[in-house]
């Protein structure tokens, strides 16, 4: 039995999907809440206060970011 059945598999983002923000913009209608953008190269991960979508930075960091 795994602990994570329920839980929807990470979407993983690039540097060129930034900046972030959820919902994305091909989300169908039923789908969307309030924008809110997400702040995922600090950590490398972000989660939607809204619906919970875990995101991952996959790839190279983007340049010009500490």
């Amino acid at each position: 039995m795994t602990e994570n059945r329920n839980k929807a598999e990470p979407i993983g983002v690039t540097a060129q999907d930034l900046p972030l923000h959820c919902p994305p913009d091909d989300a169908p209608l039923w789908a969307r809440h309030p924008r809110v953008f997400l702040d995922v190269v600090k950590t490398g991960e972000a989660t939607c206060p809204y619906c919970s979508a875990h995101y991952v930075l996959t790839g190279e960091r983007p340049k010009g970011h500490h």
